[in-house]
């Protein structure tokens, strides 16, 4: 690649090659050339260099790499089929699935290699928390930080004047008490029902975990040496509900429960005229088949130490495969196609605008951090800066009101069509999948 430096207005060249391990890196660079084509053709040479001595694979490699390539879609002899996530099976075994292999082949060689639990958990219970990570990671380092993994908290992030870390979680599905058994809502009495007190519960039980927890030394996340004194924050996804051919899941549309229970308060709406009137009321508490539970995470026993919550309804399945489609890896024979809600710029908008696309066609674009929210802990020690994802959708608490700092090209709620084209005479297949 050639590109300019704006600052010394002159221009470099840069090749990538693949590393030991198999990821593009940074293998040969070149500065302080006066025009774009004298770079250009001092890279065409130096390529040339390359191929000409027969080292092409050697190129790549940096010294420093840890482990041998690893393969998420290798399945050791030892795993029986029974034990392979449903959600990964389908991932590995459909053929329209190739755009999300594709993607997720090579973030893993970026994750996969310091952590060798990684491919086995992904293959098998650990699916949905190892899906999560990848997509923390993409979306990072699009938002141009430099991202580390650790043991505990699993990411820390820097940049200029920025350092945190952060710890993953998942809503995942009860396997015992109160929560075990899904409402599954179905009318709007239901819903709001759910996410007034089921919901809130279950993001409650991940984060309060998270909170609460110690290692070996008794010592919480933003204790650990990797977090002492910055930021630390929690990256919850909902997968508690997975979608059907029938119902999309119920990541889609929970955050608002998250909201009432980070703040202990609930936000409505109503028109006056023809004003848009946001009203902001306090939650004491969520109660469900007889538990009972305080709302305002942010308001609980150490929660200070907790800088802010980041969600996101995008680390799918059909998030991988719309960014493997848009990248020109969609599967011969399938199209791809992306319906939802985006955010609605207009003042007395009361929800998000529709939009359809084709993730293949010339126009689509879509970016990792499109659906990024951030809640920012209003007792925060020490606070995130808006800064550190910028790019991100901000809530915020200010004079007892829930405010938010929207981009234009914000998200909110989609799913994702994948269509078969079969010839005349043999039936059509649809899959549809949430965000």
């Amino acid at each position: 690649m050639v590109a300019r430096d704006t600052i010394d207005n002159d221009f470099f060249w840069m090749i990538l090659a693949r590393d030991r391990v198999g990821r593009f890196r940074c293998a040969s660079l070149m500065t302080d050339f006066r025009t774009q084509d004298y770079a250009e053709r001092q890279l065409w040479v130096a390529m040339a260099k390359v191929l000409e001595n027969g080292s092409v694979e050697e190129f790549g490699q940096q010294g420093d790499e840890t482990n041998s390539p690893l393969d998420p879609f290798d399945v050791a002899a030892d795993l029986k089929d029974e034990e392979l996530h449903p959600y990964y099976k389908q991932l590995k075994d459909e053929p329209g699935r190739l755009p999300a292999r594709k993607v997720i082949s090579e973030l893993a060689l970026w994750l996969a290699p310091k952590d060798p639990h990684f491919v086995r958990e992904f293959q098998t219970n650990g699916f949905d928390q190892r899906l999560w990570e990848l997509f923390l990671w993409a979306a990072f380092r699009e938002f141009f930080l430099d991202v580390e993994q650790l043991d505990a908290p699993d990411f820390r992030c820097c940049g200029p004047g920025i350092d945190f870390t952060v710890e993953a979680t998942t809503a995942a599905p009860s396997q015992n008490g109160v929560l075990q058994e899904h409402p599954n809502p179905k009318s709007p009495e239901d819903r709001e029902r759910f996410l007034r007190d089921y919901m809130p519960m279950k993001f409650g039980s991940a984060l309060t975990g998270k909170l609460n927890k110690v290692n070996a030394s008794g010592q919480r996340y933003w204790e650990r040496e990797e977090s002492k004194g910055k930021p630390f924050v929690i990256a919850i996804a909902d997968f508690h509900k997975s979608a059907d051919n029938n119902e999309l899941g119920s990541m889609t549309y929970t955050q608002s429960a998250l909201w009432q229970y980070l703040y202990g308060a609930r936000v409505t709406w109503r028109f006056e005229g023809d004003q848009l009137i946001i009203d902001t009321q306090s939650i004491d508490s969520h109660q469900y088949k007889g538990k009972v539970v305080p709302s305002g995470f942010f308001d609980l026993p150490e929660a200070e130490n907790v800088s802010a919550i980041i969600f996101s309804n995008a680390g799918t399945i059909s998030k991988f495969d719309r960014m493997g489609a848009a990248a020109g890896f969609g599967a011969d024979g399938y199209g791809y196609f992306r319906v939802g809600l985006k955010y609605n710029p207009e003042a007395n908008a009361e929800m998000g605008e529709a939009f359809s696309f084709d993730v293949q066609g010339d126009e689509y674009e879509e970016y990792w951090t499109q659906e990024i929210q951030v809640f920012h802990n209003p007792n925060a020690k020490h606070p995130l800066p808006f800064e550190a994802l910028l790019g991100a959708t901000h809530h915020y608490f200010d004079d007892g009101h829930l405010k938010s700092v929207t981009p234009d090209d914000a998200v909110l709620s989609s799913f994702t069509m994948l269509m078969k084209y079969v010839g005349e005479g043999e039936a059509v297949v649809t899959k549809k999948s949430s965000s």
